[in-house]
């Protein structure tokens, strides 16, 4: 198979300004950006919305961003471990010195920062890539990499061919504007983390960001005009007639005079003096007649619901009121956001990080929940479980089955695993039945076999 790591193929682009004007708001771009893997191409080019993604919504939209704070504080509390694995089933877990990486990932690093990192950058681009060289994680900008595909069957076009796989990663720091040469990168050295797919791609993820990107524009375009509201001193827009006998000149320097002396925040709620002939007239709708806050509601919801986060998590508007503040409620949304969105994303990143960790043999790199204090209930939950397996296991070992194997197979669920002892239980025994020479047993008490019932 032909690596493709010396030259690849230069696919034609948007230029800037076509990229600017391709979908912007209040002068900033937003990623909604047209699909940058070509099927014959030899790269899955990093989509080069990233920025826009950060200045334009991460910074300046409070729903976006909190949003995407409660999936990182909770995403980072996780810890990594290994876990056992045998005959496909899921073990114990464990920890080896190997997991320092992880822990310390750089200097003053922790597990928690590497996460949030991960998170953060998936959230906005739809993938994080990291690096390994000795005992440092180096996290790499999501927009400076590009996945590079090989084929056995079409090499010179592997994006067409059904063998396509990933034989390495270019990254170059600034991004492929800078004319220098990318740094060339094996698989084995890289962490790739892409949650949601990206259906233009084959292997880059795609941000869960791009299909509320009008969702994010139309409540920034609301908060915009909450702020002009104000700033106009919380009126709606005015239309004032003259009389046509009005010369031009008269009416020029009688607007400059107006604007003087009403518009801006300062000029607010000042009595309105008006000459003869001139006739006042509210245009447009005020806020309590377009529904403000439903209409910014109802697009806080939609954005978060994107997200995977239950309003009453995130704390939305319509997240906190009525029956979502109640406490039953509140710990069912809990339990849906670990179980429908956490838990998934930590079983993706551990396995996403599985190739630049050493993990031992009949094992997998896993997450660790169990000190997470937001998910106690869940908690809760696992140690009803683990009551009804201790009476399980309690009622095995009575029948005679190998105490070890019987907490193996419980905690596996693969009763197949069980062995037997041989012994049974006094009361499957019928009663004046010999044991093995040894004696017999009379309503569960030992008889001696020479016919004596107790003494010497």
């Amino acid at each position: 198979m032909r690596l493709p790591f010396t030259k690849t193929e230069k696919r034609d682009a948007l230029s800037f300004q076509q990229w600017v004007e391709f979908m912007s708001y209040g002068g900033v771009g937003y990623g909604i950006s047209p699909s940058t893997t070509w099927e014959g191409a030899k790269q899955e080019a990093p989509s080069e919305s990233f920025a826009g993604h950060i200045q334009g919504i991460y910074k300046a939209n409070g729903v976006v961003f909190a949003c995407m704070v409660a999936r990182m504080l909770l995403f980072s509390e996780a810890r990594f471990q290994f876990r056992q694995v045998r005959n496909g089933r899921p073990g114990e877990l464990f920890g080896t010195g190997e997991l320092q990486i992880l822990e310390t990932p750089w200097v003053n690093g922790t597990t928690g920062d590497l996460l949030s990192r991960v998170i953060q950058d998936a959230d906005l681009a739809g993938n994080f890539y990291a690096y390994r060289t000795g005992n440092t994680i180096t996290r790499m900008q999501p927009d400076w990499v590009s996945i590079v595909l090989g084929s056995n069957q079409i090499p010179d076009h592997p994006g067409w061919a059904l063998d396509a796989k990933v034989v390495g990663y270019q990254y170059l720091p600034g991004g492929m504007k800078s004319g220098e040469d990318p740094i060339n990168l094996l698989p084995e050295q890289v962490a790739h983390f892409a949650p949601i797919p990206d259906p233009a791609a084959r292997f880059r993820g795609m941000s869960w960001l791009t299909p509320v990107i009008r969702e994010v524009m139309g409540d920034n375009a609301a908060t915009d005009h909450k702020i002009s509201y104000f700033e106009h001193g919380a009126t709606v827009p005015l239309a004032i007639k003259f009389d046509p006998a009005v010369q031009v000149s008269a009416f020029k320097e009688w607007v400059e005079a107006f604007k003087a002396e009403h518009q801006g925040v300062a000029n607010a709620y000042k009595t309105l003096f008006l000459g003869g002939g001139a006739d006042i007239t509210a245009v447009g709708s005020d806020m309590k007649q377009v529904d403000f806050k439903v209409t910014q509601g109802a697009g806080e919801t939609r954005i978060a619901m994107a997200a995977r986060v239950p309003a009453v998590i995130a704390q939305i508007s319509e997240g906190l009121q009525g029956s979502s503040l109640n406490e039953g409620n509140y710990q069912v949304a809990m339990r849906q956001f670990a179980d429908l969105t956490m838990r998934p994303l930590w079983r993706n990143v551990a396995a996403s990080f599985a190739p630049i960790v050493r993990v031992p043999g009949s094992a997998e790199l896993w997450y660790d929940d169990r000190d997470i204090p937001a998910l106690h209930e869940s908690s809760r939950d696992a140690a009803e479980i683990q009551q009804l397996q201790s009476n399980t296991i309690h009622s095995l070992i009575a029948a005679g089955f190998d105490p070890d194997t019987v907490i193996d197979a419980v905690t596996a669920g693969e009763f197949n695993r069980l062995a037997h002892t041989g012994m049974f239980s006094v009361q499957l025994q019928p009663a004046g039945s010999v044991t093995e020479g040894k004696g017999s047993l009379v309503a569960g008490v030992p008889v001696a076999t020479n016919g004596n019932t107790g003494g010497n």
